[in-house]
């Protein structure tokens, strides 16, 4: 009888397992149970920006002209710290956003691969960090319509055997690069032949290769490209005629603001940048470019 009872035991004990076991890997193994969670979060982000009374917004607060820190406070910037400022092109569509939303701006400075996992993680709220809307990042988060468009151009120093390049196959043997996790970097690979070199984590890591001599250009969008000309006299950039230059998605060269998915901001931010015409966006990032810091 003793025997028995313990065979019983162990039986049932073991079937017990089993159904636990099996309970665990079908919930983990549900893709539409492990992303209901954050679309759940996302739809409470206007209820909840509108409760806290702010939109608190990541960038990198180093990518002129889209945006920058720097040390002196006027009707453009927003206070980021202590003798701490923040302006640029970002932060004054970011500003047109709160506005709207009737709440107050709080920009949080942070590292570009960051930028992501904390919007996702509730750190902010927003990301407008002239970010484009890639394929890829669409898998992690929402984008909003895009609030500025581009073309890839290439920075190089006036004096370069390079300045006079007029397609993309001439720069064979050059020494490129592209900042890091950005489409521009990938596009290299298009340029036979070239030597492609490590990608630089930001703007500023790129003007100083090229004013160093360490490389012989760099691939970025036209803003930037003017911004990089308006701080470094001896820079300049190439614009390729169409069928000269880099093949990429005309999307990947726009930016737009990038938010949880499912989130409830992505409307309204919309109505925002749909209020703003080409030559409103255009007449922006001039002001921007022109009032920039020097390096």
């Amino acid at each position: 009888m003793k025997r028995t009872l313990c065979i019983v035991l162990a039986i049932v004990t073991a079937l017990t397992c089993v159904f636990a076991f099996a309970g665990c890997g079908s919930k983990e193994n549900d893709p539409t149970d492990s992303a209901a969670p954050s679309a759940a979060l996302g739809a409470k982000d206007l209820e909840n920006v509108k409760k806290a009374g702010k939109l608190v917004v990541g960038m990198e607060c180093d990518y002129k002209p889209y945006n920058w820190a720097q040390t002196t406070e006027n009707e453009y910037t927003v206070k980021i710290k202590d003798g701490m400022y923040a302006d640029g092109y970002d932060v004054q569509v970011a500003k047109k956003i709160a506005e709207t939303l009737g709440v107050t701006l709080e920009i949080k400075p942070m590292e570009w691969d960051g930028l992501i996992p904390a919007v996702n993680s509730s750190e902010i709220d927003v990301v407008v960090a002239g970010m484009s809307p890639k394929a890829d990042r669409k898998l992690s988060v929402d984008f909003s319509d895009t609030y500025f468009d581009s073309v890839l151009v290439m920075v190089v120093r006036k004096d370069s055997p390079y300045a006079s390049a007029t397609k993309i196959a001439d720069f064979k043997g050059a020494k490129i690069t592209g900042q890091q996790n950005t489409f521009h970097y990938e596009v290299i690979d298009q340029i036979e032949g070239v030597n492609k070199q490590a990608a630089l984590p930001n703007f500023a890591a790129l003007t100083q290769a090229l004013a160093a001599g360490s490389i012989d250009g760099y691939v970025c969008e036209r803003p930037g490209a003017k911004s990089a000309v308006e701080s470094n006299k001896d820079f300049t950039f190439i614009e390729f005629a169409e069928g000269n230059g880099f093949k990429y998605d005309l999307t990947d060269a726009s930016i737009a603001v990038a938010m949880r998915k499912g989130s409830s901001l992505t409307s309204e931010i919309n109505k925002v940048i749909g209020s703003l015409t080409s030559e409103q966006k255009d007449a922006l990032m001039l002001d921007c470019i022109a009032r920039q810091p020097g390096e």
